[in-house]
């Protein structure tokens, strides 16, 4: 017999050493392993090669040896055969919102570990923003309870996202210095707001750098997000900031560009064909500083197209060679992330994560083994699913001091005026001035415009329990149908509660529907409730299955899409027509925004604000 090992679901110095001493131990053949997992070959994700019949030797949650078969000296309670699978480590994500899932982390394991991702680096930028104080134990929980998906966080440097917000949450050098002490914070999320960075009289400038000061005391990575960033010396300034990476690449001249100068880049799925196709082209030999982001991803899109395997699936077919893409979702991003002592390759000390291929040019797996145990078969996920009992502030995160009135959206007049001036955005407006339109004026409020696809959009502050209202006039997006109203909890990236309507009425019944069920989208016409999705759980996340959340939500957009929704194109060009599910991204503050609806603040008193100077104007004049 011998000893029990520590329990490793959380990294810790001292039970990190007992396990490794106990490894050594196996790996010599002196005391038994668990079990001896044979397969027909296995992909070293160091060198790209294939090793053909090896024994993986499992020790509790981790790999204590490999080679080939026979090999090994030991015995072992258990062997494992799967002669006609190959063997490649477990997926990890460089940079991913589980979040964006909205599922919290227990079921986003049971969502994505069939798939082959076993580890995330989370960017927890989203809930800190919700409860800051709370983000880091919300974020180890699951493991705590024995989810098998390996959960490393970034603390959100956004958290304000930007310094003229007001969020849950508050992160500056003390706080990240106290993440940093915890070996599973593997550094700081993306820094996004860059004019705070490069300006030194921006109101963010003092925390940002105290934020990355931290990180750099502790060796942890600085992730970035240089959205927007095309020319050589802003590039050149980002990588000489410190930040190590970035995920906002849309082209292939500008991806090269980025690593030439030293940045990580993190491909996300919409850019990936282009950029793929076109750093092959430029002849991109060592494929070491890339790795493959999924960044936002709900679950119903996980569902259908897949989580880290749709990644790599697409990058297949965008002409990547399968061991090479493999790399990028193994060891790469665990060596950018300074993980590899743990995840990221099948090798002696690692988790003993593995995916069992049965074809590995189409990227078919067969089976997931995650923490030493087989976790899935044939994309069933069979491993354990923990009760979590989430803490009350994480249920109770929609705070409104009374039900609002139809009348607390309403935008008053000057005394006497037919028609005001009005301050006009749109989605994705990146432009450097507002819209400004003149507006008709009834009953001395400011009215919308139909005819010109106007209507009404509102920030309600969640978090403060204060429930500042911010409300002004967007352009192509909201409900075309009268009486009609859509919002959400789920407003990047201050996550408070947003309205958009064509009534005030409307507006204020989604806002106390949303208030109700503690968090997710409601969608309202004709005086009435029409459905509804929840994310009770920090107003981010539900604690249900995937299928669950994903048949609710279709019921959802079942009735939206019975109705008539404005449209007119913008700068992004994942904006389209219908409803209008991206509006949830439409309220960022980040890099290339300019001006942007915020709840109001005393940096903010109307909303509207243009992040890269501060300056603030009124909605109407």
């Amino acid at each position: 017999m011998t000893d029990p090992l520590p329990d490793d679901l959380l990294i810790d110095p001292r039970d990190e050493t007992l396990i490794r001493r106990d490894l050594v131990q196996v790996a010599l053949g002196r005391r038994p392993a668990d079990c001896v997992l044979r397969v027909g070959r296995l992909l070293d994700s160091a060198t790209g090669s294939w090793q053909e019949d090896v024994e993986i030797v499992l020790r509790g949650r981790r790999v204590a040896f490999t080679g080939p078969a026979g090999a090994w000296t030991g015995t072992a309670r258990s062997r494992v055969h799967r002669p006609g699978l190959s063997a490649v480590p477990g997926f990890g994500e460089v940079h991913k919102h589980i979040e964006s899932s909205h599922l919290t982390p227990e079921f986003e394991a049971a969502l994505v570990l069939p798939r082959g991702n076993t580890w995330t680096c989370e960017a927890s930028h989203e809930l800190s923003n919700v409860n800051g104080a709370g983000n880091l134990d919300f974020w180890l929980a699951a493991r705590r309870a024995g989810s098998p998906l390996k959960i490393f966080p970034l603390p959100g440097s956004a958290t304000p996202p930007t310094g003229y917000e007001r969020s849950g949450g508050y992160f500056g050098r003390a706080e990240q210095a106290g993440f940093m002490a915890h070996p599973m914070v593997a550094g700081l999320d993306e820094v996004m707001d860059w004019p705070a960075v490069t300006d030194e009289g921006n109101p963010a400038h003092d925390r940002l750098w105290g934020m990355i000061e931290a990180t750099f005391a502790a060796r942890g990575v600085v992730e970035g997000h240089a959205a927007g960033l095309r020319d050589l010396a802003n590039i050149n300034a980002f990588a000489a900031a410190g930040l190590a990476s970035d995920h906002e690449a849309w082209t292939a001249e500008e991806a090269w560009d980025k690593l030439r100068h030293g940045l990580f880049l993190e491909i996300r799925p919409h850019s990936m064909p282009d950029i793929v196709a076109g750093l092959l082209q430029r002849g991109l030999r060592d494929w070491g500083q890339v790795a493959f982001a999924t960044d936002d991803r709900g679950a119903s899109d996980t569902l259908r197209l897949g989580a880290t395997d749709h990644n790599v699936r697409l990058a297949i077919d965008s002409g990547l060679p399968p061991e090479t893409a493999i790399q990028c979702v193994t060891l790469n991003p665990a060596r950018h992330m300074r993980l590899t002592p743990w995840v990221g390759s099948i090798a002696p000390g690692r988790f003993a994560d593995i995916v069992l291929l049965d074809d590995v040019g189409r990227l078919s797996i067969a089976e997931v083994w995650a923490d030493g145990q087989q976790v899935s078969e044939r994309g069933v996920y069979t491993g354990p699913t923990p009760r979590v009992d989430w803490p009350d502030w994480a249920r109770t995160s929609v705070r409104l001091p009374a039900p609002l009135k139809a009348g607390d959206f309403a935008i008053p007049a000057a005394p006497g005026r037919e028609t005001m001036s009005a301050a006009v955005l749109r989605p994705f407006h990146w432009q450097d001035d507002f819209l400004t339109e003149e507006l008709p004026v009834r009953d001395g409020m400011v009215q919308r415009d139909p005819s010109r696809a106007i209507t009404k959009m509102a920030v309600i502050d969640r978090h403060s329990g204060q429930g500042g209202l911010a409300a002004m006039f967007w352009r192509g997006c909201g409900p075309a149908t009268p009486d009609t109203a859509v919002g959400c909890t789920v407003g990047h990236d201050s996550h408070n509660l947003w309205v958009t309507g064509s009534s005030d009425a409307a507006m204020a019944l989604v806002a106390n529907a949303i208030h109700d069920q503690q968090g997710g989208w409601a969608l309202a016409s004709g005086g009435r409730i029409l459905a509804t999705c929840r994310y009770e759980i920090g107003g981010l996340m539900t604690a249900r299955p995937a299928e669950e959340l994903d048949a609710e939500w279709q019921a959802f957009l079942s009735e939206a899409n019975r109705l008539d929704w404005l449209y007119e194109p913008s700068s992004s060009p994942r904006w389209g027509p219908g409803f209008p599910e991206r509006l949830q991204f439409a309220t960022l503050t980040c890099a290339p925004w300019r001006w942007v609806l915020v709840a109001p603040n005393e940096a903010a008193p109307t909303g509207l604000v243009n992040v890269t100077t501060g300056q603030v104007h009124p909605v109407v004049w």
